[in-house]
């Protein structure tokens, strides 16, 4: 059996320091990288080799069925998840066969493993055992594969290991890995080719990795060196090149502007007082959710025209107000600046529910000694605000190319569905439809020659043997798999968009052939199809 110990004979996180993240040295990342790959310690092959059953509940952060899948594999892929994702401790051999170009020297000189004495399982099964040398991680380190406009990805991304490995909650300065709001914004934001990039917080990097394939130039900041650290490490060990500076929010690049700003900020919403854990990582040390609005309004001057932000956020509901008061107050300077703005909420949590979630997060369990006092604290605190609930989602930004007279447009909406393919082009999309139906008034839009997009169905319901339907959809396969309730002539209109006659050609055909009055058509008709516009349902 490769693991002879158990992860959660590890100290726990209060016992001792976070270590040394991992070092840059070129060579020795040359030797890693070709043996990862050769390993292979890829997505594919963890998939393959951990099966369905073990694979999705490692992603749920079950170690158990993957501990027995790789209890007698001593093949590198094996060796390589026991060491860096289950924490396991390890015969030098095992180490030094999974790693042979690196070595045991060299992962140690890279502060990817440590030695340690550890207790190991007695030969033929008896019961005693023995004290011997064992190799164990100081840092993950996990393949992570995804595709944009330009191609697959295939990386290596480290990070301070997680839960799994230590059985202990996590330190205070921890660098996350590739969690699920990293995911979220990577798989929301354009991949159009820009000239300057930043990731602000960027944490391991992951955001400004994605970046660095379409732009010119990357910025990635943060205010944790050890965060700045792994950014750097995993930028080397991928062969990309960034520029990381190190400071809190927008203070390391005053002054400068930016075509693309990325952020997943420290937007959880954490108690001030009553001994609550502080996470870099996540809290911005901020009462509530304040953090996100000092954001906000510091970001305009940052973005060139035509630039974009994204970002993930948390914000605060009360019981007797909607969910949208926070952002709108929040994008106040934004607007004013003429930068349009789009809020989506994609899901929401109670106060409690939050405060279990993000507890749970930091390693702390209901078993642990601190799970009263910290709910407590947290339950008290939304209290003083009159906070019930907590919105999650994405905050959305865009400078228009050229001012407008009329302002800046802004959208705030609840969507919880998903479409098939990626967000990023749907987001981009959007965001560009926002300034281009607010230059067009409705003499232009009528002679325009908009086209359904592809991926628009109708879905008429009717009673059995009824001729008439009672409900006409246009349905969405992408994007946000929106659906629209037509009546029968904005179902003709639509029907009829494939670009080759102008909008108002069309609306007339359909008028002529209904007996509707067409100016009455008009006033209805348009504001649903400059929805469908925004949504990517139909393209000018």
């Amino acid at each position: 059996m490769p693991a002879d110990i158990a992860p959660a004979t590890r100290a726990p996180a209060s016992a001792e320091r976070a270590p040394a993240p991992p070092r840059v040295q070129s060579a020795l990342l040359d030797a890693l990288r070709s043996d990862l790959a050769a390993a292979p310690f890829t997505t594919q092959a963890c998939r393959d080799l951990l099966g369905p059953l073990a694979h999705d509940a490692l992603g749920r952060e079950n170690p158990i069925p993957a501990r027995r899948v790789l209890a007698e594999d001593e093949r590198p892929t094996a060796v390589l998840l026991w060491l860096f994702t289950l924490g396991g401790a390890l015969r030098r051999d095992l180490v030094e066969r999974a790693l042979p170009a690196l070595g045991l020297e060299g992962a140690i000189a890279l502060g990817l493993v440590e030695e340690i004495e550890a207790e190991a399982a007695a030969e033929g099964g008896g019961d005693g055992g023995s004290r011997t040398a064992r190799v164990r991680a100081v840092v993950d380190l996990s393949p992570y594969a995804a595709s944009d406009d330009l191609g697959e990805i295939q990386w290596w991304i480290a990070s301070d290991l997680s839960e799994i490995a230590t059985g202990a909650p996590l330190f205070s300065d921890h660098v996350l890995g590739v969690g699920g709001a990293s995911l979220t914004l990577a798989r929301i934001t354009p991949r159009g080719h820009v000239g300057r990039v930043l990731d602000l917080g960027c944490g391991g990097g992951i955001q400004a990795l994605h970046a660095s394939r379409h732009a010119d130039h990357v910025v990635a900041t943060d205010l944790s060196p050890r965060a700045l650290a792994f950014a750097a490490f995993n930028a080397a060990l991928n062969g990309i090149d960034l520029e990381l500076r190190e400071g809190s929010l927008l203070e390391p690049v005053a002054g400068e502007q930016f075509d693309l700003v990325v952020s997943n900020p420290p937007f959880v919403i954490t108690p001030r007082r009553g001994g609550v854990e502080q996470w870099t990582y996540r809290d911005g040390g901020r009462t509530g959710d304040v953090l996100t609005a000092e954001l906000l309004a510091d970001l305009p001057p940052h973005l060139v025209p035509g630039g974009s932000a994204l970002m993930l956020s948390n914000w605060e509901i009360s019981a007797d107000t909607a969910w949208d008061v926070h952002p709108r107050a929040w994008l106040e300077p934004v607007l004013a600046d003429g930068i349009d703005a789009w809020v989506i909420q994609r899901e929401s949590e109670d106060a409690a529910q939050y405060a279990e979630t993000w507890a749970r997060d930091g390693g702390i369990t209901v078993r642990d000694a601190a799970w009263p006092s910290m709910q407590e604290a947290w339950l008290e605190d939304f209290e003083a605000r009159g906070t019930t609930g907590i919105g999650f989602g994405y905050l959305m930004l865009r400078r228009p190319a050229a001012p407008r007279p009329d302002g800046a447009q802004v959208l705030l909406e609840e969507v919880t569905g998903t479409g098939s393919g990626t967000l990023s082009e749907h987001i981009g999309a959007g965001l560009a439809a926002l300034d281009a139906l607010a230059r067009l008034d409705d003499e232009a839009l009528l002679a325009s020659r908009p086209v359904r997009a592809a991926d628009v169905v109708e879905r008429r319901h009717l009673t059995p043997g009824e001729f008439d339907p009672m409900l006409i959809e246009v349905v969405q396969g992408g994007g946000f798999a929106r659906a629209v309730r037509e009546d029968q002539v904005l179902a003709a209109v639509v029907g009829a968009l494939d670009g080759t006659l102008t909008l108002g050609q069309i609306l007339s055909a359909v008028c002529a052939l209904t007996d509707e009055d067409e100016g009455d058509a008009r006033e209805r008709v348009l504001p649903q199809l400059r929805e469908m516009i925004r949504t990517s349902m139909v393209a000018l």
